[in-house]
């Protein structure tokens, strides 16, 4: 028989939070006297998440761990706990206990409503100034170039149904975002308002430098908007490069003024080939992608699962 609730989370550089996560996992759990399972998936943590996950694992038969042969990425954790999960629902979180399992019941008494979907709103975020910042800098840039509108308030913990894990199971594509992909699938959803925590122990895995590479990914992944901004701004220079020809013609033409050009040619020539060459270069970051994808290559590889052990 499924468990009533399947709870996916991705772990890396989470050893200090986990078993307190567990603790009031399981509380939450038998509040609601309902069946359960626990995935930990660790995404190659340089810390002892995958130690303490087979601790958790050998304490509790309900408790599922998933060890990755490398970093692949918390999205890609996320999908490998959707592929292994059994529960009717299922829930998403993170493993730094900024996402409270307590609100966990918040969200299911929400999707027995009859919703698809329920996603946790964080009404105040207890992120740092900089974290902040980088993520309304990173949707910003988001919607921009895929003509949608983000909520950032709205993150990975979220509860869904049965339908929407199987539908889930369907997206093959390398480059993954589960909230988008949720926001794609079009079903019937909702907000719950739930309280966020500080973070107290370690900082976020998320870098400037993995946000831009994971907001980039996913621009070029979902939106050709940067290939019709180019084509935009080629069409203008060719514009203004037509109407600048016509007025040097005129120009020498009637003597109006002398056209000595080198300044002008050579602005020109080096102002047209770095836009060449920008474009060139996305284009090419476009067929990348479809390089990438040819390559069938898996999504994530598993080194270790403790369900033989269990």
């Amino acid at each position: 028989m499924n468990p009533e609730i399947s709870v996916v989370i991705p772990c890396y550089c989470c050893e200090k939070s986990l078993m307190e996560l567990y603790k009031r996992l399981i509380k939450t759990f038998n509040k609601l006297n309902i069946t359960y399972e626990i995935i930990f998936i660790n995404d190659s943590s340089p810390m002892n998440d995958w130690k303490i996950i087979k601790i958790l694992c050998k304490k509790n038969s309900n408790v599922r761990g998933l060890n990755f042969s490398k970093n692949f990425g918390q999205h890609y954790a996320i999908t490998a706990g959707i592929d292994f999960c059994k529960g009717n629902f299922l829930v998403v979180m993170d493993g730094d206990l900024q996402d409270q399992p307590e609100e966990i019941e918040k969200l299911y008494k929400k999707i027995n409503e009859g919703f698809d979907i329920v996603y946790a709103r964080r009404v105040n975020r207890q992120d740092k100034f900089l974290k902040k910042l980088s993520s309304k800098l990173f949707y910003r840039t988001f919607d921009y170039f895929t003509d949608r509108k983000s909520d950032e308030t709205i993150a990975n913990f979220s509860i869904v149904n049965r339908i929407v894990i199987k539908t889930f199971k369907r997206f093959k594509e390398q480059n993954r975002m589960y909230p988008l992909f949720l926001n794609w699938m079009g079903f019937n959803f909702t907000y719950v308002d739930v309280q966020h925590s500080s973070r107290e122990m370690g900082n976020s895995s998320y870098s400037i430098r993995k946000l831009f590479k994971l907001a980039s990914d996913n621009i070029l992944s979902n939106s050709n908007k940067p290939l019709r901004i180019g084509i935009t701004i080629g069409f203008f220079i060719t514009i203004a490069s037509l109407l600048f020809g016509i007025y040097l013609i005129i120009g020498h033409s009637f003597n109006f003024f002398k056209v000595e050009g080198w300044t002008s040619t050579m602005v020109s020539i080096w102002f047209i080939g770095g836009m060449l060459s920008f474009n060139m270069g996305l284009l090419g970051i476009y067929i990348g992608k479809i390089f990438e994808e040819g390559k069938q290559r898996p999504i994530y590889i598993i080194k270790d699962d403790t369900n033989e052990q269990n």
